[in-house]
């Protein structure tokens, strides 16, 4: 019987089906931060139970770190408790942190797989919604809730229902200035923040194949954004050629061994998704959303719709029918766990050399990891980014979500290329328009909204 990719993983990690219910699925690879690990551990102790499998759990600080001097104790007290009992537990229970001062230390989506540790056939879950960005290597990932923590700690297995299937394909070449950030804006406008709702989604097609693997990585990740339990893609020799040889892949007899398994995770010929979306990659521009929810997007030559939602609007001082090109902005930020690779740092780097930035404009570079800023720092990029006025900080999810010291002020906009805009995500009462790096750049040189074709 012919399967879908999700399926030949899912239907090899089905320890036991319950008649009527979910299923208990097997967890390969559980990740942990310091935001939703403290309350599963304590409830552990509560229990009297050890972490079952600690070797297949790896931790690191991201959520609530600082960006600037690191070195330093933390300022904000409820961030430097969590830190700090992250530290505690992961010793107490003999789990791998990568905590601050670790070359490893990083967003934890992003050092899984520039570790090696992220590889095709495994089951991952991490207490974080945008753990979906590790299906770009074919695994299903899924963000879980902190009582779900709990029991994989415990069980190092999960309840799980199986959900339904779509596919969306996007076929043909991508247009001058077009990242994967915008092919998945596109997609969540075009079918909307709760579109694929119920649904894991594989993602296909010649221009998604066409992407690097961090391109892929952005795509998968905002898969949550259009309420779809996760995103995946099958690996083809760009994964392969990622992998080999990062620090924790397979090597020798046993890299030959996996590979030889990794080239049969594709989904059939004739299997069937629940439902299948196919989208021309010629249609998608550069995008940017004007709203409280990533569904709310146009390109930036568009207008903001008709019927875009009032309340949203007043939140973000917009006006229906208004051009959302030209708008000024205040600030840019790139990095979070959607763009803050080393190819990103890179793409921006080669439009703003020999370039300044806006005045009316505050520019942060977070790369999304040690091992990515210690590359920049080997290629030259920070010189770049101090050259062109731009902030280049230390590792972590910084502005993305302002739950420490990097909050955009009241009223401020932001653009930035992190994956959500809702009301004070960024800070309390900041207004965030969110696009691709190429995207913020240039805002960052013009100090507004601006199309990146008319530059490159």
């Amino acid at each position: 019987m012919p399967k879908t990719l999700f399926e030949k993983i899912w239907d090899r990690h089905v320890v036991k089906t319950i008649e009527g219910g979910p299923s208990v699925l097997y967890i390969d690879k559980h990740f942990i931060h310091e935001v939703t690990s403290p309350q599963a551990f304590k409830g552990l102790e509560k229990r009297g139970l050890e972490v079952f499998r600690p070797k297949q759990i790896v931790a690191t600080a991201d959520h609530n770190v600082p960006t600037i001097d690191q070195h330093l104790p933390i300022k904000e007290e409820l961030s430097r408790i969590q830190v700090q009992a992250l530290v505690d537990n992961t010793k107490k229970h003999h789990i791998d942190l990568y905590g601050l001062g670790h070359p490893y230390q990083g967003i934890v989506h992003v050092i899984g797989p520039e570790l090696g540790v992220t590889q095709p056939g495994m089951t991952i879950v991490c207490g974080d919604s945008h753990t979906s960005t590790h299906g770009a290597f074919a695994t299903i990932s899924f963000g879980i809730g902190t009582s779900e923590v709990e029991m994989v700690m415990a069980t190092q297995c999960l309840l799980q229902s199986k959900p339904k299937l779509m596919r969306i394909n996007v076929e043909g070449t991508l247009n001058k200035g077009v990242t994967s950030k915008d092919i998945i804006l596109y997609i969540i406008a075009h079918i909307s923040a709760s579109g694929a709702t119920g649904y894991f989604v594989e993602y296909a097609g010649s221009a998604i194949r066409s992407l690097s693997m961090e391109g892929r990585m952005t795509i998968c990740n905002m898969s949550i954004e259009m309420g779809a339990r996760g995103g995946m893609i099958a690996p083809d020799q760009t994964t392969f050629d990622y992998l080999e040889g990062r620090e924790f892949a397979p090597e020798g007899a046993e890299w030959e061994k996996k590979l030889t398994e990794w080239k049969q995770l594709h989904s059939d010929e004739d299997a069937l998704f629940d439902k299948e979306i196919t989208i021309a990659a010629a249609d998608i521009e550069p995008m940017i959303t004007y709203g409280t929810n990533p569904g709310m997007g146009v390109s930036v030559t568009g207008r903001i719709p008709a019927e875009a939602d009032p309340k949203s609007l007043a939140y973000m001082g917009l006006q229906a029918g208004a051009a959302i090109k030209g708008k000024k902005v205040d600030y840019v930020f790139i990095g979070s766990c959607t763009n803050s690779r080393i190819e990103d740092l890179r793409l921006v780097a080669s439009f703003v050399k020999g370039r300044k930035k806006a005045d009316n404009v505050e520019v942060w570079v977070v790369p999304g990891s040690k091992q990515v800023e210690q590359q920049a720092i080997k290629e030259g990029i920070d010189k770049v980014f101090a050259e062109a006025g731009f902030n280049l900080r230390q590792p972590g999810c910084s502005a993305c979500l302002a739950m420490n010291e990097d909050k955009i002020p009241a009223g401020k906009y932001c653009i930035s290329t992190s994956n959500r805009n809702f009301e004070g995500r960024q800070g309390p009462n900041a207004r965030t328009l969110l696009a691709s790096p190429l995207t913020a750049a240039v805002a960052a040189i013009t100090g507004e909204v601006a199309d990146i074709r008319e530059f490159i």
